[in-house]
C-alpha cells in the first residue's frame, strides 16, 4: 500500500523512479555505515526533481505544489527515512527566495537542481568588514551538507532588528565539515557540524530566515515555517508506511518456527495493526487535506489566513507524532526478531521517533497551536 508520486513518474519515468526507490532500499545499510547519503544518490534525487521542485519555471524548476512535494518526500522516506530527510531540503528553494532576486537567479539560473544545506542555530556573531560580513564559528545539525554545493550559516549582525536569524550563504568548499554525526536514528542524514573560518560574505548573499520573500511567486507566499515543518514531518509518515507494509509482506512469507499461527492470523496482531493503520490514515488525511486547502486558499484569495497557518503547523506535529506511534506499534507486534541490528521495523520505529523529536514538531508545538486558537501568545516564529 505504497503512495507513489505521479509527478515523479512524469519527471523521471515510472520505471526509473521505482528503480531509484528500490536502489535506496537496497543501499540504506550502506548509507547508515557512511553516515550520509553519497553524491551518486544525491544526483539521482536531483533527477527525480527533489531539489528543483519549488524552483520557478523561469529558472528551469518544476513549480510543484506543497502537497505534491510532500508526496515525493514520503515516497523516498518509505525507502529510507534518512534519504527522505536529505531530499526534503529541496524546500530550501522557498526560503532562499528571501535573497535578493539577482542572487537567487545566479543560484538557480545556473543550476535549478542546486543542493543547499543550512545550519541556523546558534547564530554566531558576524563582524562587518569591507566586502560584507566576516563569518566564523561552528554550527551543528547541518543535515545534507555532504551532498551540498551551497551552505548557509546563521549569523547575528549588529543592527538587525528581527528575532529571526540572518543566514550567510557561501560555497561548500569554503566550509569545513567536522563529521560529528553519530546517532541511533536518521543516521545517514550527515547532519555534521559546519565549521567556518573567517569567510567574508557579501550582504547580497545573506537573507533573514523566515523573512519576506523578494519574489512574488505563489509558492513563496505559502507560509514558510509551516512548509519547513511539513516537509520534515512527512518523513515519519513514510517510515510508518514502510513499517506497516513490511508487516503485511512478512506475514505472507513467514511460517512460525514454534508452530504458532501465521502472524496475520493472530487476533492481537490484527487488532494492533488496524490501530496503527488507522492512525496513519488519519494523520495522512489531515495532513494532505489541510495543505491542499491552504494552497487553494492562497490561489483564491492571494493569502493564507492565520487560522489556516496554525492548522498547517498542527497537522505537521500530528503527522510526526502519529507516524512515530504507528511505527512503534508495528515494532511491538513484529515479534522477537525485530530486535536484530538493522531490522526494518527497528529502523523505521527509531527514525520516525527521531522525526518527532525535531523542534518544529516538538511537544511545545502542541501548546503553541492551542494557544494560537485562543489568541494567546505563542513562541517566536509560530505559526
Amino acid at each position: 500500500m505504497t503512495y507513489l508520486s505521479k509527478l515523479a513518474f512524469e519527471q523521471a519515468g515510472e520505471s526509473s523512479y521505482v528503480t531509484i526507490l528500490d536502489e535506496i532500499r537496497a543501499r540504506r545499510a550502506d548509507f547508515t555505515a557512511l553516515r550520509h547519503v553519497p553524491l551518486d544518490m544525491v544526483a539521482k534525487l536531483q533527477k527525480i526533481g527533489a531539489y528543483r521542485a519549488f524552483v520557478p519555471a523561469r529558472f528551469g524548476g518544476d513549480e510543484l505544489s506543497p502537497a505534491d512535494f510532500c508526496r515525493l518526500i514520503e515516497d523516498i522516506s518509505a525507502a529510507d527515512a534518512s534519504t527522505g530527510w536529505v531530499a526534503s531540503f529541496g524546500v530550501s528553494a522557498t526560503y532562499l527566495a528571501a535573497l535578493p532576486p539577482e542572487t537567487y537567479a545566479k543560484i538557480y539560473g545556473q543550476d535549478p537542481n542546486t543542493v543547499f544545506a543550512g545550519a541556523m542555530f546558534p547564530p554566531q556573531k558576524a563582524e562587518k568588514v569591507a566586502g560584507g560580513f566576516k563569518v566564523k564559528g561552528r554550527w551543528p545539525w547541518c543535515s545534507g551538507i555532504m551532498g551540498a554545493s551551497l551552505v548557509g550559516a546563521g549569523i547575528k549582525v549588529e543592527g538587525d532588528d528581527t528575532p529571526l536569524p540572518r543566514v550567510a550563504v557561501m560555497p561548500r568548499d569554503k566550509v569545513r565539515v567536522d563529521e560529528t554525526w553519530d546517532t541511533i536514528g536518521l543516521s545517514a542524514t550527515g547532519s555534521h557540524d559546519a565549521v567556518i573560518e573567517d569567510v567574508v560574505v557579501d550582504p547580497e548573499w545573506t537573507f533573514i530566515r523566515g523573512g519576506k520573500p523578494e519574489m512574488d511567486d505563489m509558492i513563496f507566499r505559502f507560509p514558510a515555517m509551516a512548509l519547513a515543518a511539513q516537509v520534515l514531518a512527512v518523513v515519519a509518515l513514510g517510515a510508518a508506511r514502510e513499517a506497516l507494509d513490511f508487516l503485511v509482506e512478512d506475514a505472507r512469507q513467514r511460517a512460525s518456527i514454534t508452530g504458532a499461527p501465521n502472524p496475520g492470523a493472530r487476533p492481537y496482531v490484527q487488532s494492533e495493526f488496524a490501530k496503527a493503520e488507522g492512525l496513519l490514515m488519519g494523520a495522512r488525511a489531515a495532513f494532505y487535506d489541510t495543505i491542499e486547502a491552504a494552497w487553494d486558499e492562497l490561489k483564491t484569495t492571494g493569502d493564507v489566513s492565520n487560522d489556516m497557518k496554525v492548522r498547517l503547523r498542527l497537522v505537521a506535529t500530528k503527522a510526526a507524532r502519529d507516524g512515530a506511534e504507528a511505527a512503534r506499534i508495528a515494532f511491538v507486534i513484529g515479534g522477537s526478531g525485530v530486535m536484530t541490528t538493522g531490522h526494518t521495523l527497528g529502523r523505521c520505529m527509531i527514525d520516525a521517533a527521531c522525526v518527532a523529536q525535531h523542534a518544529f514538531m516538538g511537544e511545545g508545538t502542541w501548546t503553541s497551536a492551542g494557544a494560537a486558537f485562543f489568541d494567546q501568545p505563542v513562541m517566536p516564529g509560530y505559526p
